[in-house]
């Protein structure tokens, strides 16, 4: 490479060291390029105008009074204003970087990358604010990029083009809002080799989750073509987990997958960038391979690493990535430190609830943050409307445009058609802190300027907007006065979307993961119609299930994979912490709701009673479905490395019932014992308390199920309305059994907790099931800093002299 010059510095020769002189933007290329030479993921190469040149052509054309003047006493509300001065700046930039020394630097470099990748190159010629990517202010999206350029004289423009970018409306309102001085920001310009993604595939990945903070995962997000679509939120990406720990101890596997709609493809042709409609067949497939993802996961947490330990702190990263049509190599972008998520208070934890949420939403989509908030919608359909706009109102788009900006920071939400979780609208409200549903699809068309509505994105991963004002509430508890009782205090949590959220509550883990909500709210898929499609007898039912499984080769891998991401979720969400998951327990009319399940299910006159739980894992109603339930399971703990995991069987009536179904998990791969395996068992008919002396030797714990332990103690249905007065965990022969059923467990050293509702319910049987020796209890997210408080005191009062 050659030899720098006065206003050139190679990649080769910077680092971040080099902010100052060449900006964070291109003084991390710098570094990246030096950090992965020869990875399988590695940086283009190029060169960087530095800040001098940019100063110097400044005071050589003498504009620097001129340009602080246009912003002195400048009201940032005043969007017209705002506009009207930008371009004059901007203006006054591009003519003064026209001088005939800095155009001839920038030829002679490029002319020597040239040299080296031949007479075909592109470039990409990207903005650099030596104020920018510092762990506190982003600048993203602040300044100008130009792809595809090519010829000397093309390359040149596009530099004096960045520079002037410098003043942009949205930097300008950036600046101010971070309180830096305009006059004291100097831009660098980084030309590097273009990655031809434009018929392949790009994206950003981020080492946390963006939504939570969450720190132990990578998450990747892909589309096909540039990236533009991505940001500009044009269309619905491809997202993907991969769980750092487990990935650092060689298990390549990815966490968890999202198929996006990935309708169009933004592509250059003809000398402009146009956009393409994306075939069906491509957008029921992902854009990346798994290997590929894993390979993006592996250099991320490199990059992570590395910055971290120069910044003596862990950073999180937000990586920019591409793939190369021409080599098929993937290649990073631009790195810079995360600086949203990862600045949250870990110490506080902050929960907005609805107080009463309505049984249907106006739109749905994908929320953005945890906040929830209310006002009037304002439709905006392009930069014309943005003048109307009122501060806390709701900003209703097809998408948003960065130099919307000034008016997004006063919205009390943003709601948009189209957009994934890294698109403009969604950096832009994390950035801001106001809750976001984007890619909603159809809010222009159903919310009217002028209507009430409130926008909640503290449901989990779905984001909602209903009509009217509300009522909700915002909670806050600082962490380090929690109570942590010697009785551990767990989760249920049946949602893998919200598990990222409540991983940061204090419990000891998750005493009860549902499956069966995995299979209904997110498969939808029969396990047997999985096993068996060939056996449905409704058209529309195989064309569903076709619809379902279209990003897999099969409807059993769908399902396989599919459960095994729900429960991987939960299980890397609280690692090493330990997640019980209950094997599933629909009842019949339960799973013949379930997509295929009417060609599978018996009629029963009382369900609750029936074939359910034990009863179906080796019988050949449902043998095959089970051993798709297996095989996920034995995905999440080998192939995922999430060894945190135990498995528990639930309504398991006899002892001989259980040989069976331990024989059968073992058969399909889940040995109780090998790897380390626990099998637990709910303790819920009356005959696991009496005979507990027995399944303690085939199970090694016991979770009490109090509800229906409850019904079945009392003989009463507790789904039947009409006999609910007499259902009550608290009577006497109820609580009688949940004594016996500790004292049985404890005597046979095997741990025992209790997973249903009756201590959150009712704390005041908290104290027995203490003073009985109760090992744990696990309750809902809403329930767990209260109970945590009740068993602490429980703890206490036991613990006083009589």
């Amino acid at each position: 490479m050659a030899e720098a010059t006065g206003y050139v510095r190679w990649f080769d020769d910077i680092g971040l060291a080099d902010v100052p002189l060449v900006g964070g933007k291109t003084a991390s290329l710098g570094e990246l390029h030096r950090l992965l030479k020869g990875a399988a993921v590695t940086a283009p190469d190029g060169f960087a105008l530095t800040a001098a040149a940019y100063r110097d052509a400044l005071a050589g054309a003498g504009i620097a009074s001129q340009l602080a003047a246009l912003f002195s006493g400048l009201d940032l509300t005043d969007v017209a204003s705002l506009a009207e001065r930008a371009a004059q700046a901007r203006a006054l930039v591009y003519a003064a970087t026209g001088g005939e020394r800095l155009a001839g630097e920038i030829r002679r470099a490029y002319r020597t990358l040239k040299r080296q990748y031949g007479p075909g190159l592109t470039v990409a010629v990207r903005s650099s604010a030596t104020a920018e990517d510092l762990p506190t202010a982003s600048f993203a999206g602040q300044h100008e990029t130009f792809l595809h350029v090519k010829g000397e004289a093309a390359v040149v423009d596009a530099c004096r083009r960045c520079f002037a970018s410098l003043f942009t409306d949205r930097a300008v309102v950036y600046r101010a809002d971070n309180g830096f001085d305009h006059m004291k920001v100097a831009l660098s310009v980084a030309v590097m080799r273009m990655v031809h993604s434009d018929r392949a595939s790009s994206g950003v990945t981020f080492t946390l989750d963006t939504e939570t903070g969450f720190r132990d995962v990578v998450f990747v997000t892909g589309v096909y073509g540039l990236g533009e679509t991505l940001v500009q939120g044009a269309v619905g990406a491809d997202e993907f987990y991969v769980h750092k720990p487990t990935l650092r101890q060689g298990h390549r596997m990815v966490l968890h997958r999202t198929l996006g709609e990935k309708a169009t493809r933004l592509v250059r042709q003809g000398g402009a960038l146009k956009t393409f409609a994306v075939a069906r067949r491509d957008r029921d497939r992902f854009c990346l391979t798994d290997a590929e993802v894993l390979d993006l996961a592996d250099v991320a947490v490199r990059i992570e690493d590395h910055y971290s330990t120069r910044a003596g702190r862990p950073t999180p990263m937000d990586i920019e990535w591409a793939k190369d049509a021409g080599d098929g190599r993937l290649y990073v972008l631009q790195a810079r430190p995360e600086t949203v998520a990862s600045r949250r208070d870990a110490a506080t934890l902050e929960t907005w609830r609805l107080d009463a949420p309505p049984a249907a939403a106006l739109v749905t989509g994908r929320a953005v943050g945890e906040r929830i908030a209310g006002g009037i919608v304002r439709r905006v359909d392009g930069s014309a409307d943005l003048e109307a706009f009122q501060p806390g109102e709701v900003l209703v788009a097809r998408t948003t445009s960065p130099d919307w900006q000034p008016v997004m920071k006063t919205a009390g939400a943003i709601v948009t058609d189209e957009g994934a979780r890294t698109c403009h609208a969604a950096i832009v409200a994390r950035e801001l802190g106001v809750p976001a549903v984007v890619g909603a699809g159809d809010a222009t068309t159903r919310l009217a300027t002028g209507q009430t509505v409130t926008v909640s994105c503290a449901e989990g991963e779905a984001g909602h907007v209903y009509d009217g004002a509300v009522p909700f509430r915002v909670e806050r508890v600082d962490l380090d006065t929690v109570a942590h009782p010697r009785t551990r205090v767990m989760l249920n949590l049946a949602q893998p979307g919200r598990a990222f959220h409540v991983a940061a509550l204090p419990a000891a883990g998750v005493g009860l993961a549902r499956m069966e909500f995995i299979i209904s709210e997110q498969i939808r898929l029969h396990p047997m119609a999985a096993a068996h499609p060939e056996r449905l007898t409704s058209a529309r039912e195989r064309a569903e299930v076709a619809r379902l499984s279209r990003a897999d080769p099969s409807p059993r891998d769908y399902f396989v994979r599919s459960l095994a991401e729900g429960v991987g979720m939960i299980a890397a969400a609280f690692h090493p912490r330990p997640v019980i998951v209950r094997l599933s327990d629909f009842k019949t009319n339960e799973y013949a709701q379930l997509v295929g399940g009417a060609d599978f299910e018996p009629a029963e006159e009382n369900p609750m009673l029936g074939f359910r739980g034990a009863a179906r894992y080796a019988h050949p109603r449902y043998a095959d479905g089970f051993a798709l339930e297996c095989a996920a399971l034995r995905r999440v703990r080998q192939e995922m490395g999430l060894t945190n995991l135990k498995v528990m069987v639930p309504f398991c009536r006899r002892v001989d019932e259980a040989r069976q179904v331990l024989a059968a998990m073992a058969a399909h791969g889940l040995r109780r014992g090998e790897d380390g395996l626990e099998v637990y068992v709910m303790c819920e008919i009356p005959n696991n308390v009496i005979q507990i002396d027995a399944f303690a030797a085939e199970f090694d714990g016991f979770s009490i199920g109090s509800n229906d332990l409850t019904q079945l103690v009392l003989g009463v249905d507790r789904n039947s309305e009409v006999v609910a007065f007499d259902f009550d965990e608290r009577d006497p022969g109820v609580l009688e059994m949940l004594r016996l059923a500790i004292t049985g467990a404890r005597r046979n050293d095997r741990p025992v907790g209790i997973c249903g509702e009756a201590p959150a319910t009712y704390p005041e049987i908290v104290p027995m099931l203490v003073a009985a020796g109760i090992d744990s209890l696990s309750v809902n997210a809403d329930s767990l800093l209260r109970t945590l408080q009740i068993v602490a005191e429980a703890e206490a009062a036991a613990a006083r002299p009589a």
